[in-house]
């Protein structure tokens, strides 16, 4: 399976190897694995069938628009996946300096950002100023895109964030907020050597309060996350050794792919999809800047375009992939991500969303409320399915299901928690201290906004 099939939205590597370094394991152990039958699957998930959108060519005004969830938060949520899963052998030439331990143990801490640091990668840092990022230019001569060799290739810690335009420009924009904040803290007369660390700091904590105050609530709903915040976790208890569990790296923390659109305007001149249209690994000329206008609520008189619902249809351009992301494949319905998501939960012998409900005490979907009945299907429901119906029926596609919503927030809260040097575990009562709209928070608009990209 090409790599850049697996990158296309919030989701996680392809290759998944649960022994390696324990950097996987099971939420559900005791749970029998769900073997539905691979034709059916096939048959739900390829090109012109029940998960297939259609061709649709409105970009705004679609019924499965999600005016909840703007679009920036499905790509957002791909930046937190690749930092998750950051490899150590990405970087595996540096090991000898002893700053990669962090790839041994999924953590929210942006690894894939900072690689092994100014002196560990150095080509990533300005040799003018190696607290700062190297920055690229593109041909009006500005400062927006990544730094690339001269076949086009990006110069980060992690080359699946140049996988398309809008996660190579998110990127971008967390190596201006870190520069950003390294002239801030230069401003207050913070001493040179502890400028660079105490930017990261300030960067990686505020980044965690993002995802635990912003993204969790809008991904798992404000109900959920509430309860997680003030009970704590019901299933995911990882320790100092935290894992990702396969439950949910391939199949809740897979809804993403649901909510891409299947148009995305990204500036106002052009609009297009994410594949092929937006493919990466190329210089992004200015004409293709990204304005975050159009993906976060970074302008009250600009409403962001909202992300498609969670429910169980994917964009045509995600069940009819081209050639150059997938490959030459064997079965044309490889060229479906529906299908190589249902594929890979059977192959890793995931239970059903119906045992995963039970044993979570949640009234499990009805027949019903599955809907799979009518095309013929015999049994209970693959988990990325599951977790997609769930939010469909229950949610109204708004946000994720409490199946689908504990897995993902249970997990994504525990790396944090799981973290020594994380703002929850090393200062609990720690509040967002760069400039915000609203004092004590601090949200991807703050983020973008203090990164002078807004």
């Amino acid at each position: 399976m090409s790599t850049h099939s697996c990158v296309l939205a919030p989701h996680l590597k392809a290759a998944l190897s649960p022994g390696e370094d324990g950097k996987y394991s099971r939420l559900f152990p005791g749970l029998p694995p769900h073997q539905p039958d691979e034709a059916a699957l096939l048959a739900l998930g390829r090109l012109g069938a029940a998960m297939d959108l259609g061709i649709e060519l409105e970009s705004t005004g679609s019924d499965h628009d999600n005016p909840r969830i703007p679009a920036g938060f499905t790509y957002l949520g791909q930046f937190i996946a690749h930092d998750i899963t950051a490899d150590r052998s990405l970087l595996q030439h540096h090991a000898n300096l002893g700053e990669l331990h962090n790839f041994r143990t999924p953590r929210l801490d942006l690894e894939m950002v900072y690689a092994a640091g100014p002196s560990g990668t150095p080509y990533l840092y300005d040799l003018n100023d190696p607290d700062r990022f190297l920055l690229g230019c593109n041909d009006a001569g500005r400062p927006d895109d990544l730094p690339r060799n001269s076949q086009g290739r990006a110069l980060i810690g992690d080359a699946r964030d140049d996988i398309h335009l809008l996660i190579s420009q998110l990127h971008l924009a967390f190596l201006k907020f870190h520069n950003a904040v390294v002239a801030h803290l230069r401003s207050e007369g913070v001493p040179a050597d502890d400028v660079f660390g105490e930017a990261r700091r300030l960067v990686r904590w505020h980044y965690q309060w993002i995802v635990v105050h912003e993204f969790l609530p809008l991904t798992a709903g404000d109900e959920l996350m509430a309860d997680l915040l003030a009970n704590g976790p019901r299933f995911y208890r990882p320790g100092d050794r935290s894992s990702l569990p396969v439950e949910f790296a391939d199949a809740a923390y897979r809804y993403g792919h649901s909510q891409i659109r299947p148009l995305h305007r990204i500036n106002d001149r052009i609009e297009g999809s994410v594949f092929p249209d937006f493919a990466g690994i190329r210089p992004v000329p200015a004409e293709r800047v990204v304005d975050w206008c159009y993906l976060f609520a970074v302008d009250p008189a600009r409403p962001p375009q909202p992300s498609k619902r969670i429910d169980t249809q994917l964009a045509h351009p995600l069940i009819d992939l081209p050639e150059a992301v997938v490959g030459v494949t064997e079965l044309p319905e490889h060229h479906s991500l529906a299908c190589r998501d249902l594929q890979r939960a059977r192959a890793l012998d995931l239970p059903s969303g119906e045992e995963v409900a039970r044993f979570m005490g949640v009234q499990p979907l009805s027949v019903e409320e599955c809907g799979l009945c009518a095309g013929g299907w015999i049994g209970e429901t693959p988990l990325w399915y599951y977790v997609l119906k769930e939010a469909e029926v229950r949610a109204g596609g708004e946000h994720l299901g409490e199946v689908g919503g504990r897995i993902v927030a249970e997990v994504l809260l525990g790396l944090i928690d799981g973290d020594p040097q994380s703002y929850r575990r090393g200062a609990p009562d720690w509040r967002p201290t760069l400039p915000a709209h609203e004092p004590g928070t601090f949200t991807m608009a703050d983020l973008l906004g203090f990164a002078g990209v807004a």
